[in-house]
């Protein structure tokens, strides 16, 4: 699942049983052409007769309803994960949909099938009541019974695409956890899985372009990114197992950079941006006394709410941030422990800090560039 990393400018919008619910700005492009697909080409083409304005009506309460049930496809992933003990960050709208993130992977094949088989079943039983409640509404105006028909088929479809068994698709979690099951082998599974994924992703791209070549642009583009993205995020899952399985038992002191780049409180703001942020292109710096000891952190963000006329007179020390247990760790700490607290904190770089003193650094790039010299080594 994806991290706070990703969704680096979303928007917290409500909490529901527990799980706050978050829009990432992209979303706002997808609603836009959902809205308008509905309105100008669905809804005319299935019911004929009704005017401009309706069809504009219909084309909105449709959009509502379509992300109104992903977030209850995506609610039911994170219900059933918290059930078993998965930590959740939340659910976040994004342009290719919904996205339930998991701040650590399941660790047993039974709660990867479980947490995986719990948004498809969500959607399968609530296109049923929206078909019931077509049943039940015969004599309903036109336009109720036009979204609600198409409620119900867009939720069959959503469990229906989801079901594909490309990674990291729901079936794509279920087919690992099958995999997973039989071979006892995660990283074997997940490979085997991401391949789908990947496959399935290159297939959605030649459907793309088939699509361009026939005319349907926006279709046609549609496919090319969601089969990209389908390939890119099938990638990074196998990645983020490997990272995972490779340094489980590794601790944190075999991979941090020793005496790493620090600035000393006293340091003004303006030496910082020039001598510091510039040269090295770090967004955070840890803030040292001289005997070592650890004071705090200063990060370009601190940096850009202070007025530039004060940066001169301003020092590093007036405009420090905390460093708690969101971006500092111990030098004995699993990498994969690292990994995961990355992961929650949405910070690439960590801190290494040992009786209160700063003893290293340990940032994302290093634990990659350790993985890829160690898969060369190894296949």
């Amino acid at each position: 699942m994806a991290g706070k990393e990703v969704f680096e400018n979303r928007i917290k919008l409500f909490r529901i049983f527990g799980f706050t619910i978050y829009l990432d700005p992209s979303w706002i492009f997808i609603a836009l052409l959902v809205v308008w697909t509905l309105s100008v080409g669905f809804f005319p083409f299935y019911h004929e007769g009704l005017t401009t304005q309706t069809y504009w009506i219909m084309g909105g309460f449709g959009a509502l309803g379509l992300f109104a049930s992903i977030i209850f496809h995506e609610f039911w992933h994170s219900y059933v994960a918290r059930r078993f003990g998965l930590p959740m960050k939340g659910i976040t709208l994004f342009i290719f949909g919904g996205v339930a993130e998991m701040e650590e992977e399941p660790r047993r094949p039974g709660v990867e099938f479980w947490v995986a088989i719990a948004g498809p079943i969500a959607s399968i039983l609530l296109g049923a009541l929206f078909y019931l409640l077509l049943q039940a509404g015969e004599g309903l105006p036109t336009p109720i019974t036009a979204v609600l028909g198409y409620l119900a088929f867009i939720n069959w479809l959503l469990a229906a695409f989801n079901m594909v068994p490309a990674f990291p698709l729901d079936g794509g979690r279920i087919l690992r956890s099958a995999l997973w099951k039989w071979k006892g082998d995660l990283r074997w599974a997940t490979h085997k899985a991401s391949r789908f994924g990947a496959t399935f992703g290159f297939v959605l791209i030649a459907l793309g372009l088939i699509s361009l070549f026939a005319g349907n642009l926006i279709g046609g583009f549609w496919y090319i990114i969601l089969g990209l993205f389908l390939r890119a995020a099938a990638q990074m899952a196998y990645k983020q197992v490997l990272m995972r399985e490779t340094f489980e038992d590794v601790p944190v002191r075999n991979l941090m950079i020793q005496n790493p780049v620090t600035v000393a409180p006293e340091l003004s703001l303006q030496k910082l941006v020039e001598d510091y942020i510039y040269r090295y292109h770090f967004k955070m710096f840890p803030v040292v006394e001289r005997d070592g000891r650890l004071v705090g952190c200063v990060n370009t963000r601190i940096v850009k709410s202070i007025p530039r006329e004060e940066w001169d007179y301003r020092s590093v020390g007036s405009a420090l941030g905390p460093c708690g247990e969101g971006n500092t760790i111990t030098p004995d700490t699993a990498v994969s422990d690292a990994i995961a607290s990355m992961n929650r904190s949405g910070s690439s770089r960590m801190m290494v800090v040992e009786n209160g003193a700063l003893v290293g650094i340990i940032s994302l790039k290093d634990i990659l560039g350790a993985l890829s010299a160690r898969l060369d080594l190894e296949g």
